[in-house]
């Protein structure tokens, strides 16, 4: 199961109450105040986690609080702070306060770590209140509310190379043959239902490059308005660095053009915005093992005159794979030199 989105509240404890108290001892008749301070309440931390690939495990339990910190004691003696709970989102989350829209922090390492609310301060004992006017003093102060807040968790994957392209134009297909990700295959529309990451490693040990590539579910016209899968998905596009558009070129498609097909997906990347038409591009004609050539060579004559480079395979025979395996590694490295930060 691939949950992409959640909303969640959190509950930072609240402080314990401050003590009021007087000493009492033999042989001390005027011991004083000797209430304690409440301890601070535990905070909700956000930490980044690659263990985690998902946001499934907020979807049924969307309520987190922190420990509240222990009420002050007699003699002087502080309550405990509570202890703080961490929440685990994958690398790549995105988090928002759900009730104004802020951002308020991009998961993009692991290990980061942020405070979504913080806990409430301890209040004080009547030991702080004595004066030399004021030597029994019976204020103390109530712990204060912890913090509390609607967050909206998105993911949105890291990959280096993203596929697009119409449903059934051979993306699954082609993932699990560069790489060790086995997503579903079958031959009917949307059979992916969610995006499957792959590494690619190129070249032998121990000179050997690898870069991440996801397949996001089939695109068709008007994804950016919410028709079929791709609204859902389109932002998993924003922080790759490279798209491999691949268009099929064979009788099977049942779409008579492939440039049309490559502009309509074009156009639903555009319309979607983020900056998704400014991204370095391939075009990848699919099933060349049984390509009708008119439509190789309209779109290969096609993407010539965009100068885009183009590269002809067959994820089932292996015809090109190599190549194309080849040149996106080296596309990848060159991007991560001019742009080291993706999306």
């Amino acid at each position: 199961m691939f949950i992409d989105e959640a909303r969640i509240k959190v509950k930072a404890g609240d402080g314990g109450n401050g003590c009021m108290a007087f000493r009492r001892e033999k042989f001390v008749p005027r011991g004083g105040p000797s209430g304690g301070d409440g301890g601070r309440g535990g905070d909700v931390v956000l930490e980044a986690s690659q263990s985690h690939n998902t946001l499934v495990h907020f979807r049924f339990n969307p309520e987190h609080k922190a420990e509240r910190g222990r009420h002050g004691e007699g003699s002087n003696c502080s309550g405990r702070d509570g202890a703080d709970t961490v929440l685990k989102v994958p690398v790549g989350t995105v988090v928002y306060d759900d009730t104004t829209g802020e951002l308020i922090h991009d998961f993009q390492r692991p290990d980061e770590r942020i405070v979504l609310a913080k806990g409430g301060r301890g209040g004080r004992g009547n030991q702080h209140f004595a004066t030399s006017t004021h030597q029994a003093p019976r204020e103390h102060e109530l712990g204060h509310a912890g913090e509390e807040r609607l967050i909206r968790l998105e993911l949105k994957l890291l990959a280096d190379v993203g596929l697009v392209g119409h449903p059934n134009v051979g993306k699954s297909t082609l993932i699990a043959r560069i790489s060790a990700a086995r997503p579903k295959i079958a031959d009917y529309p949307f059979t992916t239902l969610e995006p499957n990451l792959g590494v690619v490693t190129v070249g032998e040990w121990p000179h050997e490059e690898s870069f991440v590539v996801a397949d996001i579910p089939g695109l068709i016209e008007g994804a950016h308005l919410g028709a079929g899968l791709g609204a859902q998905f389109l932002r998993h596009i924003e922080r790759t660095r490279l798209l491999a558009h691949i268009v099929d070129v064979s009788d099977g498609s049942g779409r008579p053009d492939p440039v049309e097909d490559f502009n309509v997906i074009e156009a639903e990347l555009k319309n979607f915005g983020h900056g998704l038409e400014e991204k370095p591009r391939v075009v990848v004609a699919s099933k060349c093992d049984v390509a009708n050539p008119d439509k190789l060579k309209k779109l290969q004559a096609m993407a010539k005159r965009r100068k885009l480079p183009f590269y002809a395979i067959s994820a089932v025979t292996g015809e090109g794979i190599d190549t194309l395996k080849y040149a996106l590694a080296e596309k990848v490295q060159a991007l991560r030199v001019s742009l080291p930060e993706a999306g």
